[in-house]
């Protein structure tokens, strides 16, 4: 099996947090345990999700929301 990048786990994470939008708020620890669910103990681990995270703040395409806790969110407007 071909070894997951960062970039793949980012954009599995970004389409979990969109299918999810309005409905139910992910915290960082959701998403994370999703995507070793999804890919794999073996592929993927908590590290490289905290990377891809982190790659998808900083790009814009998800933000931190904090309402008695931090969740992974959609960027408003």
């Amino acid at each position: 099996m071909a070894e997951v990048t960062i970039d793949q786990i980012a954009d599995a994470m970004f389409e979990l947090v969109e299918s999810t939008y309005g409905k139910k708020d992910l915290k960082p620890m959701d998403v994370t345990k999703a995507m070793i669910d999804q890919f794999g103990e073996d592929a993927v681990d908590k590290k490289m999700c905290k990377k891809a995270l982190r790659l998808l703040i900083d790009s814009g395409r998800c933000t931190y929301k904090y309402a008695g806790g931090s969740f992974v969110t959609l960027p408003e407007g």
